[in-house]
């Protein structure tokens, strides 16, 4: 009888090794109150959040870093009014003036030290984080989802399946919003949908081409076509929609501090063709004796501390890659990161422009190599920024749609579970030729008269299409009015309405459908 036990035991256990050798279609599982997709400012607030308040959750971040555009550049934050930000949002603010010894918040600060306290919200809560997996399918029973399905597509991994009580899609690109079958839009809606006056095409003084430059490659000869990132279609009437989103850029750290320097070398697939229109711009200012400012007129250059920057877009023709990304939004993995290869080959190669293309003057050239990579920043990612600044992706059309109107204050909301301020926000989306010149469509930028309230439903998808998901970043909102939302701070503060709404529904047993006036109160206390 011992030695048939034994068999057994050592049968079991030699199917269990094999098992374990042949193991690459099997699909290891989590079971948790809450998902969490996607490591961004507002995932992170959000696992926070449930952590917090005593429910079980895993983060999941198709990527290897977490904060998303906070801690991938944006060191600069957009802010607005900064008495309308609040909750765990000014937490984390106040948790970087510390890491900088300042007795207030710290509304600019370096990547890494962005990443670090992310990272200690993660640490101090004990919160599962799985990264490198993305969603790529979804299990519902009705209108709940039971299980998503995720993919490694670097590694050879096998495929996890987590099931949950509630969901929290945080990603930037809403991917598993959109794998749950939840509306969505993508581009520009016409003025006349909802009654705006700032959506839909635009043509704006703002971040304007200078006027006289030509579009053509042989200048004045139509027949000898059109230089690179100018568009042949005509310009649609003004206010019309469509499904264009505006430019994707990276925010560049960079440093004037020789001993944490890499110097700018000529990038991966470096074309000149590429910055004909900046060429063209330079050469016309050089004409009128203009003594160029890279930082007045080509790059928004914001000091960030110990000698860094936060580089953003600026003027008519700058690191904005206009027109490359309306595929991003419902492209696949792959096809995605080839989009954000070509616009970050583009942000390095316009850097290098600026120092070494033989149409620029010698003055611009000196002001620009004064700037090199931070050996101390993005190490794992050859001191690159690792986050693509997804400007708009999808957006969800959800119980409420936040609109021009919410943002301008001539509507209101009664459930308010977090507040915006900023401008509402539109970079350029196309660039075509215009009375004979290249002209660029789509920069809106409208200052809000004050602070105002952001809907939960805005976060929430209709009743009848899914109800134990929240979407906190593709929310529900117009394009122009995503402008404005779509700051990180908002997104935090987003993030953390989300996170608390599941964990109170979770413990008090209701559909996040029909949550009431106690979750507000407790949101808001």
């Amino acid at each position: 009888m011992l030695n048939r036990n034994i068999f057994i035991c050592l049968s079991v256990l030699l199917m269990t090794i094999l098992g374990c050798k042949n193991s690459k279609n099997q699909k290891p599982g989590y079971k948790v109150d809450v998902c969490v997709y996607g490591g961004t400012s507002a995932g992170v607030i959000a696992a926070y959040k449930i952590k917090m308040s005593g429910k079980s959750v895993l983060l999941i971040e198709p990527g290897r870093n977490l904060g998303g555009l906070s801690s991938g550049g944006l060191g600069a934050t957009d802010i607005g009014d900064e008495k309308a930000v609040g909750g765990l949002a000014r937490d984390y603010y106040l948790r970087l003036g510390k890491k900088y010894e300042l007795k207030d918040v710290a509304w600019h600060f370096e990547p890494k030290v962005a990443e670090e306290v992310f990272n200690d919200y993660i640490s101090e809560a004990g919160i599962e984080v799985l990264f490198d997996y993305s969603v790529i399918g979804v299990e519902k029973n009705n209108t709940e989802i039971h299980t998503i399905r995720l993919h490694d597509y670097e590694h050879d991994k096998p495929d996890i399946t987590v099931a949950a009580k509630m969901f929290i899609d945080c990603s930037y690109e809403g991917d598993l919003m959109a794998l749950a079958g939840v509306s969505y839009t993508i581009g520009r809606e016409p003025n006349s949908q909802y009654g705006e006056s700032w959506n839909g095409v635009q043509i704006s003084r703002d971040n304007q081409v200078p006027k006289g430059i030509d579009p053509y490659i042989v200048p004045g000869d139509s027949t000898s076509g059109l230089i690179r990132g100018v568009s042949p279609v005509p310009v649609k009437e003004q206010g019309s929609g469509d499904k264009k989103i505006q430019a994707y850029c990276y925010r560049l750290c960079m440093t004037t501090d020789p001993e944490n320097m890499i110097p700018v070398t000529k990038p991966d697939n470096y074309d000149p063709a590429h910055y004909e229109v900046l060429r063209r711009i330079i050469q016309q200012r050089d004409s009128m004796g203009w003594v160029q400012r890279i930082w007045q007129l080509y790059l928004r250059i914001i000091e960030m501390p110990n000698n860094k920057t936060d580089i953003n877009n600026k003027g008519g023709f700058s690191l904005d890659m206009i027109g490359e990304n309306w595929d991003y939004p419902e492209a696949g993995y792959w096809e995605r990161k080839e989009i954000a290869k070509r616009i970050e080959d583009y942000n390095r190669g316009i850097i290098y422009f600026l120092g070494h293309d033989p149409a620029v003057p010698d003055h611009v050239k000196e002001q620009m190599l004064q700037y090199g990579w931070p050996k101390d920043e993005f190490t794992g990612n050859n001191h690159f920024p690792h986050q693509l600044y997804i400007r708009e992706s999808r957006r969800m059309i959800g119980e409420l749609v936040m609109t021009e109107h919410h943002c301008m204050s001539e509507e209101t909301v009664k459930d308010c579970i977090a507040r915006g301020s900023y401008n509402m926000d539109s970079h350029n989306c196309d660039r075509h030729v215009i009375n004979g010149m290249v002209v660029n469509e789509g920069d809106v930028q409208i200052k809000v008269p004050e602070p105002y309230d952001i809907s939960y439903r805005a976060i929430l998808p209709k009743r009848d299409e899914c109800t134990n998901l929240l979407v906190p970043v593709c929310l529900s909102a117009s394009h122009i009015a995503y402008g404005s939302i779509r700051m990180e701070p908002v997104f935090m503060m987003l993030g953390e309405a989300a996170g608390l709404a599941t964990a109170y529904a979770i413990e008090n047993k209701l559909q996040l459908h029909d949550l009431g006036k106690d979750y507000l109160i407790l949101l808001n206390n």
